[in-house]
């Protein structure tokens, strides 16, 4: 974005939402010239018949069978295993069901499906290069039908991340070398946003990882690579989660309630990931230097990171907190700059409250005060840190404060 000049080129997966609406994976597939889909799952998921069941007998015939080689971390060598599958059984679509490490796995088997390279020259690329080149443009892809069952927000975007699992033994999390893919035949074709198969999926992982997919919409506005379009979405966006996140820890969320919750992912997310930009910026950096080195999930590292992060953000850049407020529903013409900061951080601090997710690091175990200056390294360096406020200027004795904060 550069005063009144923008490009923004976006080709998202197409949305299905609604009750039941697996019922037409099969069709789907059919009408892209489709036959051959193999389900991308975790062990335990593959079992829960409630959710495998209905995404069964919608795959119908075209359902060739399924690999639960998903695990929280996406090691490259899972990943492997699901390209031997594809290459195997000639198959021509992905379906990952569950959170966003099987939608990153099924991306990262569609790159190693789509070129013959052994796996220790990948594997010697991501040590290298901390990044897994794409196959030639020539090389067909396995199309992906995402059936996301979480709300991080992941199943509009076109990138990946992977680890290495390599022996973890006397290394830190942060030592096993990691990588991300980007690529916009990995963007999934379709997505299915079935409530019936999200109301299966329990509360606390509901909310934990719902308050990753808010996030997308906060950083959507104040990112350097913002435009009206998706300045529109996110605003939309970040006002539906704001209304209706709570309701997810009533224990009772309705239909409608849980209908407007993934209408509120699919906006915030809307434009996230483009083949130039990828919006996700500060708070994604901070929940990464927290969430790889210690055993937190990320949706958890974000609700510790976001108000202190917002706060540290408005002391130095406007960080757009006019259209942030408008999300909110907390813009008052008569409030100083500084009253409308401290409304739109209270607004988070409520949401993550409401979710009863953890306001404080060091209640994420092996935590220790002394940690910082590395964890504060690790934020500034963090790729996505490019995509913050263009006038932002991230040192180090800043950042660590903000940990100093959140502690």
């Amino acid at each position: 974005m550069n005063g009144n000049r923008y490009t923004f080129e976006y080709q998202p997966a197409t949305i299905h939402h609604g009750s039941g609406v697996v019922a037409n994976l099969e069709t789907e597939l059919e009408r892209r010239g489709l036959s051959r889909a193999l389900l991308v799952t975790d062990a335990t998921l593959r079992d829960v018949d409630p959710v495998i069941g209905p995404v069964r007998e919608g795959l119908g015939e075209s359902l060739v069978g399924v690999f639960d080689g998903v695990t929280p971390e996406k090691y490259l060598e899972s990943a492997s295993d699901g390209a031997t599958r594809v290459q195997e059984e000639d198959v021509d679509a992905l379906v990952p069901i569950g959170g966003g490490s099987s939608l990153d796995t099924a991306k990262l088997i569609c790159v190693l499906a789509g070129h013959d390279r052994p796996l220790d020259e990948v594997t010697a690329e991501i040590v290298d290069r901390e990044a897994v080149l794409v196959p030639d443009r020539d090389r067909p892809l396995p199309d992906i039908f995402a059936v996301p069952t979480t709300l991080p927000g992941a199943d509009l975007s076109q990138v990946a991340g992977v680890k290495l699992s390599l022996d973890p033994d006397g290394r830190s999390k942060s030592e096993i070398p990691s990588a991300g893919v980007s690529d916009s035949r990995l963007m999934p074709t379709a997505v299915f946003h079935d409530l019936d198969l999200f109301a299966t999926t329990p509360d606390h992982i509901l909310a934990r990882s719902a308050m990753n997919g808010f996030d997308k919409g906060i950083e959507m506005l104040y990112t350097r690579h913002h435009n009206p379009l998706t300045d529109g979405t996110a605003v939309r966006g970040v006002r539906l989660l704001y209304e209706n996140l709570p309701t997810l820890t009533t224990g009772s969320t309705s239909r409608a309630e849980l209908s407007r919750i993934l209408q509120g992912i699919a906006a915030a997310q809307y434009g996230l990931s483009t083949p130039n930009a990828y919006r996700a910026s500060v708070i994604h950096s901070f929940g990464h230097a927290i969430a790889r080195n210690y055993d937190v999930q990320q949706g958890v590292a974000h609700a510790i990171a976001a108000p202190h992060v917002l706060r540290y953000l408005f002391e130095r850049v406007d960080g757009r907190r006019d259209l942030l407020a408008e999300a909110f529903d907390v813009r008052n013409a008569d409030d100083s700059d500084e009253e409308t900061a401290a409304a739109i951080v209270k607004s988070v601090v409520d949401t993550r409250d409401a979710l009863d997710l953890p306001s404080r690091l060091r209640s994420v175990e092996g935590t220790e005060r002394d940690d910082f200056q590395d964890l504060a390294r690790a934020v500034i360096e963090d790729p996505f840190m490019q995509a913050g406020p263009t006038d932002l200027d991230a040192t180090q004795s800043g950042v660590e404060t903000v940990f100093e904060r959140m502690w």
